[in-house]
Protein backbone atom coordinates (compact mmCIF):
# COMPACT_ATOMS: atom_id res chain seq x y z
CA UNK A 1 0.00 0.00 0.00
CA UNK A 2 1.65 3.36 -1.21
CA UNK A 3 2.01 5.88 1.53
CA UNK A 4 -0.27 8.65 1.68
CA UNK A 5 2.34 11.03 3.84
CA UNK A 6 2.93 14.33 0.84
CA UNK A 7 7.15 13.37 1.23
CA UNK A 8 9.45 11.22 3.31
CA UNK A 9 10.90 12.32 6.61
CA UNK A 10 14.62 12.41 7.19
CA UNK A 11 15.61 11.43 10.34
CA UNK A 12 18.80 11.09 11.79
CA UNK A 13 19.01 8.04 14.40
CA UNK A 14 22.10 7.52 17.15
CA UNK A 15 22.56 3.82 18.65
CA UNK A 16 25.26 5.51 21.26
CA UNK A 17 26.92 2.69 22.74
CA UNK A 18 28.97 2.96 26.18
CA UNK A 19 32.28 0.83 27.08
CA UNK A 20 30.83 -2.89 27.75
CA UNK A 21 28.72 -2.70 24.76
CA UNK A 22 25.52 -1.72 26.43
CA UNK A 23 22.87 0.32 23.88
CA UNK A 24 20.86 3.25 25.14
CA UNK A 25 16.83 3.26 24.28
CA UNK A 26 14.17 5.23 25.08
CA UNK A 27 10.91 4.86 25.35
CA UNK A 28 8.45 7.00 22.67
CA UNK A 29 5.78 9.31 24.41
CA UNK A 30 2.06 7.32 24.25
CA UNK A 31 0.82 10.34 21.86
CA UNK A 32 3.41 10.20 19.39
CA UNK A 33 3.70 8.21 16.46
CA UNK A 34 4.25 4.48 16.83
CA UNK A 35 4.44 5.99 20.33
CA UNK A 36 4.42 3.65 23.65
CA UNK A 37 7.47 1.92 21.44
CA UNK A 38 10.97 1.87 22.19
CA UNK A 39 13.64 3.52 19.79
CA UNK A 40 16.85 4.40 19.69
CA UNK A 41 17.52 8.29 19.91
CA UNK A 42 17.50 10.96 17.22
CA UNK A 43 15.13 13.04 15.46
CA UNK A 44 14.03 15.20 12.20
CA UNK A 45 16.65 16.65 10.27
CA UNK A 46 15.42 20.51 9.67
CA UNK A 47 15.88 22.17 6.70
CA UNK A 48 19.48 23.39 5.34
CA UNK A 49 21.37 21.16 7.89
CA UNK A 50 23.20 17.92 7.51
CA UNK A 51 22.34 14.56 8.43
CA UNK A 52 25.56 14.57 11.27
CA UNK A 53 24.51 18.46 12.39
CA UNK A 54 20.75 16.63 13.25
CA UNK A 55 21.70 14.11 15.03
CA UNK A 56 24.70 15.83 17.26
CA UNK A 57 21.15 18.60 17.89
CA UNK A 58 18.94 16.12 18.75
CA UNK A 59 20.95 14.25 21.36
CA UNK A 60 21.50 17.57 22.74
CA UNK A 61 18.12 18.53 22.57
CA UNK A 62 16.48 15.19 23.62
CA UNK A 63 19.13 13.59 26.07
CA UNK A 64 21.07 16.52 27.08
CA UNK A 65 24.86 15.22 25.99
CA UNK A 66 27.56 16.52 23.79
CA UNK A 67 29.01 13.64 20.62
CA UNK A 68 31.58 14.47 18.63
CA UNK A 69 31.69 13.81 14.72
CA UNK A 70 34.57 11.81 14.84
CA UNK A 71 32.58 8.85 17.59
CA UNK A 72 30.08 8.85 14.99
CA UNK A 73 30.66 5.98 12.01
CA UNK A 74 27.64 5.03 9.51
CA UNK A 75 25.65 2.26 10.28
CA UNK A 76 22.95 1.76 7.34
CA UNK A 77 20.34 4.44 5.69
CA UNK A 78 16.66 2.79 6.16
CA UNK A 79 13.67 3.68 4.43
CA UNK A 80 10.38 2.58 5.53
CA UNK A 81 6.66 3.08 4.68
CA UNK A 82 4.18 3.31 7.45
CA UNK A 83 1.13 3.84 4.95
CA UNK A 84 0.57 7.28 7.06
CA UNK A 85 4.14 8.43 7.43
CA UNK A 86 7.23 7.72 5.18
CA UNK A 87 10.79 7.78 7.00
CA UNK A 88 14.26 7.99 5.84
CA UNK A 89 16.68 6.61 8.99
CA UNK A 90 19.86 7.61 8.82
CA UNK A 91 21.23 5.27 10.87
CA UNK A 92 24.97 6.04 13.18
CA UNK A 93 26.91 4.22 15.75
CA UNK A 94 28.12 6.31 18.16
CA UNK A 95 31.12 5.92 20.51
CA UNK A 96 30.16 7.27 23.51
CA UNK A 97 29.34 10.78 24.63
CA UNK A 98 30.43 13.72 26.98
CA UNK A 99 27.55 13.75 29.86
CA UNK A 100 25.46 11.26 31.27
CA UNK A 101 21.96 10.42 28.98
CA UNK A 102 18.50 12.25 30.63
CA UNK A 103 15.05 11.82 28.88
CA UNK A 104 14.75 15.98 28.50
CA UNK A 105 11.06 15.31 27.17
CA UNK A 106 10.03 12.59 30.37
CA UNK A 107 11.29 10.24 27.94
CA UNK A 108 12.32 6.94 29.75
CA UNK A 109 15.66 5.90 29.08
CA UNK A 110 17.60 2.49 29.47
CA UNK A 111 20.86 0.91 28.84
CA UNK A 112 20.51 -2.50 27.52
CA UNK A 113 22.33 -5.18 26.30
CA UNK A 114 22.75 -6.46 22.59
CA UNK A 115 21.09 -9.50 23.53
CA UNK A 116 18.37 -7.63 25.61
CA UNK A 117 16.81 -5.45 22.38
CA UNK A 118 14.88 -8.39 21.64
CA UNK A 119 12.40 -7.54 24.48
CA UNK A 120 11.71 -4.45 23.75
CA UNK A 121 8.96 -3.75 21.40
CA UNK A 122 10.20 -1.22 18.44
CA UNK A 123 8.56 0.28 15.56
CA UNK A 124 8.69 -1.72 12.43
CA UNK A 125 11.56 0.78 10.63
CA UNK A 126 13.72 -0.07 13.78
CA UNK A 127 14.18 -4.05 13.26
CA UNK A 128 16.77 -3.48 10.87
CA UNK A 129 18.57 -1.34 13.50
CA UNK A 130 18.43 -4.21 16.32
CA UNK A 131 19.59 -6.65 13.77
CA UNK A 132 22.33 -4.41 12.79
CA UNK A 133 23.62 -4.22 16.63
CA UNK A 134 23.03 -8.25 16.79
CA UNK A 135 24.95 -8.88 14.08
CA UNK A 136 27.72 -6.49 15.34
CA UNK A 137 27.88 -7.67 18.86
CA UNK A 138 28.19 -11.83 17.56
CA UNK A 139 31.30 -10.34 15.56
CA UNK A 140 32.64 -7.88 18.31
CA UNK A 141 32.36 -11.42 20.61
CA UNK A 142 35.23 -13.26 19.25
CA UNK A 143 37.56 -10.21 20.25
CA UNK A 144 35.83 -9.32 23.59
CA UNK A 145 37.63 -10.09 26.67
Amino acid sequence: MPSTAAKTIEVAVGVLRRPGGDILIAKRAASAHQGGLWEFPGGKREDGEDILTALVREFDEELGVEIDHQACRSMMKIHHDYGDKAVCLNVWWIEGCKGEPEGREGQPLRWVTPAALASYAFPEANRAIVDGILQAAVSDSGTAS
